[in-house]
């Protein structure tokens, strides 16, 4: 809940006497956003004191805020934080900035005590938002932190689970309870639950070696230190203890119950199994409206690409981007064959955890990703024939929403698919692409592509964004057909094409099929710059085509036809994004899901399942977000974060990305030439 300031009205003085303050600077970018002016000095008039919670140094500001007649502002860490803990170095999305209290503390009302008790929680619209919230993270497998290995086994379904706290944590203290009540905890589950196999989960800053825990090995439980999936360790348990830990929050929207020892704000609403009761708590609330209050109403949100205050959905998209950026990187990457100007983006986007390594030997790399466990990244379209390890490979290609400017230009991407399975350009192998396209889609999955997709449309982006020269005139009472050109060497014409491999062939083709049609050609961008393969002489093309449109903007080109033709370019993509038919006579990624007229080979795997019945066929909707959305990783320039693709769409409408000079250009190979030696500046 973002403090409301008068309109004009210049921001409110906050004095704060911790040093954490002025060593944060998200913290204070968040505090600014929100209307406060974080000072030195004693406040006076309408100042107030800001405080940590009630952290050890609090008693500072609390001491001078009585001194002075100050109002005292409390601020906290919002639920969703972060990958990291903070004490690990990362800086939070969000925060409770709370004139009451402090939401831990049950001593005295807080800011989201007083929203849960009388707030307006029947908000058809707020309920809807929260019910898809909480669908989402666990979707995502999203936590306040997360840390946790996607791919490390949860114990055998049945157990018990205890949750363990950091010692000398505020949250324990402020919740009516001591140390000693971890010990009550774990005695009571036992006694209600004879027999039962007990887990004691522990606090992911413990596993880290940041804070000491109440529990350690003992006999009567099993204690759980690896990082596994907080959502999927409450799926497999019986029922739940804690004291305050937020993963009983997370147990209440996971569908438990569960017993609680200390006073955590999700307690005293009728949701769990209090020992201490808070008389105050009047309201019967459901999970739902408790997710609605302590995620959407009561946080401010930050975005931290853009610099702005955001909603729920907004920090929630963000930090999406920022842990797959982890899991995928956290063991860190050999990169094989990447050429030089290359490197400096891939080290960007793939070594902000730990640095890529950079080889071009083959086997090297594959020993050396395998000595260090790391995974190995290579150019799907430079892959050594036979290419495998014992690690796992993942091919690295440019996005579907690439830059301003061509990357035979040097032109950096602000987005790259990675692929574990294949490329979605060989149609030959399953990709990953392919199999998120066949998957079950994520909660709110269609809406969020179709507002992405009235995005490109509104917005007129297209991978490259080149803009164009003069446009054909077209008549208003004839078909008109758009025929792409593409690079004739490109790895999708090698791979994804049928007996159409050459552009000429393609404009033959479409012409045959179309005697009375008016025809487009749009030379591919690399073509007509000189850079690859692929020209038609215009004396050859002049008998075929009514219009050669050299230069032009291939979304204006869309609005000008009804009809596109094309082998396998993304061209044909983007005009299904746009409403238009598209013909392939290849097999394009976007082909044989029953939203193009297929002429080429498409795979017999996306036409029939495993037992011959008729494959699922997504929407349009659901193929643009397995293609932009779920697939692709996308890079922003600015804040040099990962990010959605939302924030890649606003960098490309602005402008503000990198474009093509000399000077880049020698600057990209001079960065790629060091890339390798990132340690040294990080």
């Amino acid at each position: 809940m973002v403090p409301s300031t008068a309109a004009g009205a210049p921001p409110r003085r906050l004095f704060a006497y911790n040093a954490g303050f002025w060593r944060a600077p998200r913290l204070r970018r968040i505090l600014q956003l929100a209307g406060y002016d974080l000072s030195l000095g004693l406040p006076s008039g309408d100042d107030a004191v800001a405080v940590w919670g009630r952290s050890p140094y609090a008693k500072r500001g609390e001491a001078v805020a009585a001194r002075r007649a100050a109002p005292l502002i409390r601020v906290e860490d919002a639920f969703l934080r972060s990958v990291r803990p903070g004490r690990a170095g990362d800086a939070p999305l969000g925060l409770l900035i709370d004139p009451l209290g402090v939401h831990f503390d049950a001593s005295q009302p807080s800011m989201l005590e007083h929203i849960l008790q009388t707030a307006d929680l029947d908000d058809p619209h707020l309920l809807a938002r929260a019910s898809l919230g909480m669908a989402r993270l666990r979707a995502a497998d999203l936590s306040k932190y997360n840390i946790h290995d996607l791919g490390l086994p949860c114990p055998e379904p049945g157990y018990v689970l205890v949750v363990d706290q950091t010692r000398g944590d505020a949250s324990v203290a402020c919740s009516g309870a001591d140390g000693a009540a971890f010990a009550q905890t774990l005695a009571t589950a036992q006694a209600e639950h004879p027999g039962a196999r007990i887990v004691i989960k522990s606090h992911p800053e413990t596993n880290l070696g940041l804070r000491q825990g109440h529990f350690g090995p003992g006999a009567g439980y099993d204690l759980l230190t690896a990082a596994v999936s907080p959502w999927r360790l409450l799926d497999g348990a019986l029922a739940v203890y804690t004291l305050s830990s937020q993963l009983g929050m997370e147990a209440i929207f996971a569908g438990h119950r569960p017993r609680v020892f200390g006073r955590p704000i999700y307690a005293g609403w009728g949701l769990s199994q209090d020992a201490l009761p808070c008389p105050r708590r009047t309201r019967a609330l459901t999970a739902t409206q408790l997710f609605a209050a302590t995620y959407i109403l009561a946080p401010t949100w930050y975005d931290p690409c853009r610099d702005r205050l955001c909603s729920f959905e907004d920090a929630l998209n963000q930090l999406e981007a920022e842990t797959r950026a982890y899991r995928e990187d956290h063991r860190g990457h050999v990169a094989l064959g990447m050429r030089l100007w290359k490197r400096g983006r891939l080290q960007a986007v793939f070594g902000r955890q730990k640095s890529v390594k950079f080889e071009d030997n083959p086997e090297k790399a594959v020993a050396l990703a395998t000595k260090q466990g790391a995974g190995l990244l290579v150019w799907a379209g430079k892959a050594p024939v036979g290419l495998t390890a014992p690690v796992v490979i993942r091919r690295v290609e440019d996005g579907f929403l690439r830059s301003r400017g061509l990357g035979a230009n040097l032109v950096p991407p602000l987005s790259l698919v990675v692929d574990d399975l294949g490329i979605y350009y060989d149609p030959s192998v399953e990709s990953r692409l392919e199999r998120l396209i066949l998957s079950p889609p994520p909660p709110d999955a269609a809406n969020r592509a179709r507002t992405l997709r009235d995005a490109l449309i509104n917005q007129r982006l297209s991978k490259y964004n080149l803009g164009g020269g003069d446009l054909p005139d077209v008549p208003q009472d004839k078909l008109c057909i758009l025929i792409p050109g593409q690079v004739e060497d490109d790895a999708s014409i090698r791979l994804g094409a049928g007996d159409v491999r050459h552009n000429l062939a393609l404009v033959q083709a479409a012409r045959a099929a179309n005697p009375q049609a008016v025809l487009i050609y749009k030379p591919h961008p690399d073509v007509e710059a000189g850079l690859r393969p692929g020209k038609i002489e215009p004396a050859t093309l002049a008998p075929l085509v009514d219009h050669i449109a050299n230069h032009a903007d291939p979304i204006a080109l869309l609005d000008r036809v009804q009809h596109v033709w094309t082998m396998t370019s993304l061209l044909g993509f983007e005009a299904l994004i746009r409403g238009k038919q598209v013909t392939c006579l290849g097999a394009p990624f976007y082909a044989g899901w029953g939203l193009t007229y297929d002429l080429g080979p498409v795979p017999q795997r996306r036409l029939l399942q495993l037992d011959g019945t008729p494959q699922i066929r997504p929407s349009l909707d659901l193929l643009v977000h397995a293609t932009l959305i779920a697939y692709p990783r996308y890079f922003d320039p600015l804040s040099r974060l990962p990010c959605p693709p939302e924030v890649v769409l606003d960098r490309l409408h602005s402008g503000a990305v990198p474009r093509s000079a000399l000077a880049h250009r020698l600057l990209a190979k001079l960065q790629g030439r060091f890339a390798s030696h990132a340690g040294f500046w990080r």
